[in-house]
C-alpha cells in the first residue's frame, strides 16, 4: 500500500468516537511543517476516497480519537494542520487587536487557507503572517489622550496610532493571487465558501413556526452589574449575559458577536458574507442597523471576549478561540445526547450548525436567525440534539 493510500485508510479508522463520526468534512488533506510549510496533496483512493477525505478533514477541523491502527504519520499530519490553524488564529488575534470597527473573520481566513492549499498547485512555503496580511490594510489615525504630568495635573495630547482595516473578499483574493503566484478561480472561491459554511454553520435565514419571545427593552448598553464574578468566565454569568442580550433585543447578523452594527461594520459584512448577509441586506438595514448583533455562536463568544472593565468585546480575547458552532461542540470535553442533559444553567445546546444557551427552567436563549434575532425558546420545542459544557467556561 502506498503512503497516500495508507493515510487515506487511516482517516477512516481515526473516527472512533461519536462526535467525530458525525463531523462533515471537506475533500482535502493538507500537510504543514512546524514552520507552516504548505504541502497539500490529494487523498483519493478507489471508490472510498471521498469518505476517507471527509473523515480526514473532520479530524483536522474538529479533532479525533484514534484507534491503535492509525499510523503515527497520519496523526502527525492532523496535528500539524491543527497547529497551523492555531498559528493563523494567533496572527489574526494580533491584527484584530488594532481594529476599531470589525476585524478579520478567523474562520473565513482558515477556510480560504484550507481551500487554496489543495492539490499540486499549492505553494511549498508561506508564513502565517504573510497569508493573513492579504486580508487587511492599515491606516494611520490620530486621537486625543489624557496624560498625567509630573505634578499630578492632567493634560491632553494628540497621538498617532495604527488601525487595521479588513479588506473585501475580492481584494483579499487579488492579494492571494499575487502571493501564491496563481489565478484564484471561481471554483477555488466556491470551495472556500463551502468550507466556511461547513465550519461556521448555516447562514442566518430560514423560517421557524414555533413559539419564541423577543426582548421588550431595546438597548445597546452592556450590563455586568448582575454578574456573580466578572473576573472569571463562568456558567452563571454566561446565562446573565445571554438574558441581557435577549432583553435588549439584539439582532442577528452572520459573523458578528455582540458589537454594535455600525455602517462600516455592516458594509464589511456585506462584502465578507454575500449570501449570509447580502441576501438579507434590506431586512438587516431596516431592523438591526445601529443595534448590537450576533450570530448563534457569537452570543457565546461575545461573553467569552467581553472585558468587564472596559465594557468592550474584543475579538479572540481571554483565551477563547474563534469557534464556529460545530467546532465549539466538537471541542467540548464534556457533552452528551440531549436526553441526558443535566439541569444546569449555562450549558450550551447544539444541533448541526446551530447552538444556544440553556438558562434553566426548560428555556433557551438563542440567536435564531436574521429575521428573528436573539430570542427565548422552550428547549422541548426545539430540535437540539446534544448538550455541552463550553470550553473556557467554568461550571464549578
Amino acid at each position: 500500500m502506498t503512503g497516500t493510500a495508507a493515510i487515506a485508510k487511516a482517516a477512516a479508522l481515526a473516527l472512533t468516537d461519536e462526535k467525530t463520526r458525525k463531523a462533515i468534512g471537506w475533500v482535502l488533506v493538507a500537510v504543514l511543517s512546524p514552520v507552516i510549510l504548505l504541502i497539500a496533496f490529494l487523498c483519493s483512493v478507489g471508490t472510498g476516497g471521498a469518505a476517507h477525505n471527509n473523515a480526514t478533514a473532520a479530524a483536522c477541523f474538529y479533532g479525533a480519537s484514534y484507534s491503535e491502527m492509525v499510523p503515527a504519520e497520519f496523526r502527525g499530519h492532523v496535528a500539524e494542520m491543527r497547529e497551523a490553524f492555531t498559528l493563523l488564529d494567533s496572527v489574526i488575534g494580533s491584527v484584530n487587536s488594532q481594529a476599531e470597527d470589525g476585524g478579520i473573520d478567523s474562520i473565513r481566513v482558515k477556510a480560504i487557507f484550507y481551500a487554496l492549499c489543495f492539490g499540486e498547485d499549492a505553494p511549498s512555503r508561506r508564513g502565517a503572517s504573510t497569508f493573513v496580511s492579504c486580508f487587511y490594510t492599515t491606516e494611520e489615525r490620530t486621537r486625543t489622550v489624557d496624560v498625567e504630568q509630573a505634578d499630578g495635573t492632567m493634560t491632553t495630547e494628540e497621538e498617532t496610532y495604527t488601525v487595521t482595516i479588513p479588506l473585501s473578499l475580492d481584494s483579499a483574493y487579488a492579494n492571494l493571487a499575487v502571493l501564491l503566484g496563481r489565478n484564484i478561480t471561481d471554483e477555488d472561491k466556491s470551495n472556500a465558501s463551502h468550507i466556511y459554511a461547513m465550519i461556521a454553520g448555516p447562514v442566518g435565514g430560514g423560517s421557524y413556526d414555533g413559539a419564541y419571545l423577543r426582548g421588550s427593552d431595546p438597548s445597546i448598553e452592556l450590563d455586568t452589574s448582575a454578574f456573580v464574578d466578572p473576573a472569571t468566565k463562568n456558567a452563571a454569568d454566561l446565562v446573565t449575559y445571554a438574558i441581557h442580550a435577549w432583553e435588549s433585543g439584539w439582532g442577528y447578523v452572520w459573523g458578528t458577536y455582540g458589537n454594535v452594527l455600525t455602517e462600516s461594520l455592516f458594509e464589511y459584512k456585506l462584502q465578507q458574507c454575500p449570501d449570509g448577509v447580502g441576501n438579507y441586506e434590506d431586512f438587516i438595514e431596516s431592523n438591526w442597523l445601529g443595534r448590537r448583533t450576533t450570530d448563534c455562536v457569537g452570543l457565546i463568544k461575545g461573553y467569552g471576549w467581553l472585558d468587564p472593565d472596559t465594557m468592550t468585546i474584543g475579538y479572540g480575547t481571554n483565551g477563547m478561540p474563534d469557534y464556529g458552532a460545530n467546532q465549539m461542540y466538537y471541542a467540548a470535553s464534556v457533552s452528551g445526547p440531549i436526553d441526558t442533559m443535566p439541569d444546569i444553567p449555562g450549558l450550551a445546546v447544539w444541533k448541526d450548525g446551530h447552538i444556544g444557551v440553556y438558562i434553566g427552567s426548560g428555556e433557551v436563549i438563542e440567536a435564531m436567525g436574521t429575521k428573528y434575532g436573539v430570542v427565548k425558546t422552550k428547549l422541548g420545542d426545539r430540535n437540539f440534539t446534544h448538550w455541552l459544557q463550553v470550553e473556557y467556561i467554568s461550571y464549578d
